[in-house]
């Protein structure tokens, strides 16, 4: 595993924007990063990362089993208990899902090491499925990069023949797609969907969260009063359970992508419970409810992290039974987890952390993000890879 210096191609900024990739810099700062890739063995690539993400998958699977079916764990995960039987049955049902990313550290020597399941909301979708691999066409075209040049990412491929599965399963020729508003990189991850979708036969129709409406016969509706029967949401799940809309979400009667069963993948109770179920496994880290465990029981350093944070927030280092702040936040009240510390491989100063992609139950493909900082926030630089 390599970080390799690139020449940027010539005009890829315009490029980019003609290609509706308009969150490549954000904050004046670059979020695309064509400056350098990282390059993997093909070996590294299937023993280390897709057979693994496969595995972990089937265990993540089977932690959801044992979840739905005890009251305890759903309680342990933040469940509301109003909304049991919506996650029960959405299991139980096996409700399609689209897919996810687990994140992984990984240093291309010893086992990648499984940081969280991004199984939910995950973004960075359209620059893994189509904007890397169009970057290493081009490069391998214009000579800058060897003719045998592959790269891990059948994403958009299985991305598109998993909406034609679910078209099927439901009998469906349209579904909605939402995100919030205000969120240019969530758009712009919904609008690929939308091609996916659309290149699958389905017509999608978009709506911003903040325009789904309730109608008087309890269905959800669009701004054009059509009813939402069918919709992808970039929108978490700890959020719509807990919300007032949250209590007609049964009545409502809509197929949501990605189903509810995924609030107990993307939660980070997972982490402990794989960790219980599965210990000593090599791709996973010593993992335990921050409940469970008291600081000044604890030797080394130790990642404390709250059960429904994202983008790295509200996260604390514990060494040798003294808590620092690493990054603030909103997030804490739903309660914590305490995750062995496992530190990102740097790389020319950058810390790395590789995600690995699944389109329902198989491996799809990676990205790879850096950042200066050791924690990955939403704006850690997004670097190509290949396979060499």
């Amino acid at each position: 595993m390599f970080r390799m210096p690139c020449q940027p191609r010539k005009g890829w900024q315009q490029l980019a924007n003609e290609f509706g990739f308009h969150f490549h810099t954000m904050y004046g700062e670059p979020y695309w990063d064509e400056s350098a890739y990282y390059q993997f063995t093909l070996e590294q690539i299937e023993k280390d990362l897709e057979d693994p993400t496969a595995e972990l998958h089937q265990m993540c699977l089977a932690v959801a089993d044992e979840v739905v079916n005890s009251e305890s764990l759903l309680t342990q995960f933040g469940i509301p208990e109003a909304h049991w039987d919506t996650v029960r049955n959405s299991w139980l049902q096996r409700d399609p899902s689209l897919y996810s990313r687990l994140d992984l550290v990984y240093n291309g020597k010893a086992p990648a090491k499984l940081l969280e399941n991004n199984a939910d909301t995950p973004t960075s979708l359209y620059e893994s499925g189509f904007w890397q691999w169009l970057w290493l066409e081009q490069n391998v075209d214009s000579g800058k990069l060897a003719r045998h040049a592959d790269q891990f990412n059948s994403l958009q491929e299985k991305l598109v023949h998993r909406f034609k599965e679910i078209a099927l399963h439901y009998g469906i020729n349209q579904m909605h797609m939402a995100c919030c508003k205000d969120t240019v990189e969530d758009r712009g991850t919904v609008q690929y969907l939308q091609d996916c979708a659309k290149e699958a036969g389905l017509t999608a129709d978009f709506v911003y969260i903040e325009d789904i409406g309730l109608a008087d016969t309890g269905v959800f509706t669009d701004l054009q009063d059509n009813p939402i029967t069918d919709c992808f949401k970039l929108y978490p799940w700890e959020f719509m359970l807990r919300e007032e809309f949250g209590d007609v979400l049964d009545d409502a009667n809509v197929n949501w992508l990605e189903p509810a069963w995924k609030s107990i993948l993307s939660n980070k109770a997972l982490l402990p419970q794989l960790w219980k179920r599965f210990e000593g496994h090599p791709n996973l880290l010593p993992t335990y409810f921050a409940e469970d465990i008291k600081n000044n029981a604890l030797s080394g350093k130790w990642i404390k992290k709250p059960l429904f944070s994202r983008e790295g927030a509200n996260v604390s280092l514990i060494e040798n039974g003294v808590e620092s702040e690493l990054s603030s936040g909103p997030y804490g009240e739903e309660g914590f987890i305490i995750q062995a510390f496992e530190p990102l491989p740097v790389f020319e100063g950058n810390h790395t952390l590789i995600g690995s992609w699944l389109v329902d139950d198989m491996p799809a493909g990676i990205s790879v993000r850096e950042d200066k900082s050791a924690i990955t926030q939403d704006l850690s630089r997004y670097l190509p890879h290949i396979i060499l």
